[in-house]
């Protein structure tokens, strides 16, 4: 099998017999283009103050990560989706651990400890909400490194920070 190297941003290379990054980094709030540079300027979701910034572009391919004004908006509905599949998970765990009665609080229990957690993981669904989002609209590139980032349509640098 022949292998053919491809010069990497970080002056790495690879072959084109590896693999490409997995889905799963998107998880790990990794750039939907090249699945390597870091979305956020902070690695910690938990700093509550640095929770949302992101990057302008992504450090590793260059991909600007604000594509026009209120584009993250739509991430809401992928939060939306996030807290639903997180709440039937605790709702499924608690059933077949401790489960649910008429005559008993539990479901109250379950309301409580699931409100508790939603809160705490909410900076953390946040940021995978965004990536997620920009995933539906940046799709992996394999080629990342020999081709640059298609220029923005729609930018006005004049309405940026007016939401």
């Amino acid at each position: 099998m022949e292998t053919i190297t491809i010069p990497q941003a970080d002056n790495k290379e690879m072959t084109s017999s590896e693999r490409a990054p997995s889905i799963l980094n998107l998880f790990a709030c990794k750039c939907p283009r090249c699945r390597k540079g870091d979305m956020f300027q902070d690695k910690n979701p938990w700093h509550l103050k640095n929770t949302m910034k992101m990057n302008k572009e992504c450090p590793v391919c260059e991909q600007p990560l604000d594509i026009e004004v209120g584009f993250y908006f739509g991430s809401s509905y992928v939060s939306y989706a996030f807290t639903v599949a997180f709440s039937v998970f605790t709702f499924v765990a608690w059933w077949f651990t401790i489960g649910f009665s008429l005559y008993d609080d539990r479901i109250i229990y379950w309301l409580a400890v699931n409100a508790f957690l939603l809160v705490a993981a909410q900076p953390y669904f946040m940021r995978v909400a965004r990536t997620g989002w920009l995933a539906f609209f940046v799709r992996y590139d394999k080629n990342w490194c020999t081709k640059p980032p298609q220029p923005l349509e729609r930018t006005n640098k004049d309405q940026e920070n007016n939401w």
